[in-house]
């Protein structure tokens, strides 16, 4: 039995993350096709993230990284090898493979490296200064009038009130 959910509400709290709601609303992103070849996701830091997938049998220039915005877009194609070798058993997969990744705002491929079959990607989350949140005093109408030159409090004098005569 397959259930469905309507995630409307969350709209209403959710600022600035529609673009995340409607990829869980959308078909597409429910469902795993491609799943090949392995890989992990890790945090490695307050802002850093490393893919590491496993791509034995590639070669660095069988591999293209492309970073399109928001998006990081793994290429592989295995070029056939000269002199057609002949395979009783082949476990190892050399198919064409591509693996998107959606990346949040401000991350950017720093480094990648193939080694001993494995491909690591190293990200970097860099939020410019002038997007960083920033405090904002507040301050109250009554407060301002209250303050003094040095910006404290003014004193009030008491005035002992005149007698009528």
């Amino acid at each position: 039995m397959m259930r469905t959910y309507d995630i409307a509400p969350l709209y209403r709290s959710a600022i600035g993350f529609d673009r995340l709601l409607d990829m869980f609303e959308s078909p597409d992103s429910m469902t795993s096709a491609n799943d090949w070849p392995p890989y992990n996701v890790e945090k490695t830091g307050e802002d850093q993230y490393r893919i590491s997938m496993a791509v034995a049998g590639f070669k660095p220039e069988d591999i293209e990284l492309v970073q399109q915005q928001d998006v990081l877009i793994v290429f592989a194609n295995k070029r056939p090898e000269p002199g057609g070798v002949q395979y009783l058993h082949r476990g190892i997969a050399a198919r064409a493979f591509k693996q998107t990744f959606t990346l949040i705002d401000h991350l950017k491929v720093v480094d990648a490296s193939l080694n001993n079959g494995l491909l690591t990607v190293e990200l970097k989350r860099d939020v410019p200064e002038a997007l960083k949140p920033r405090r904002i005093e507040i301050v109250s109408a009554a407060g301002d009038a209250m303050a003094g030159a040095a910006g404290r409090p003014a004193q009030i004098e008491h005035e002992p009130a005149k007698q009528a005569a």
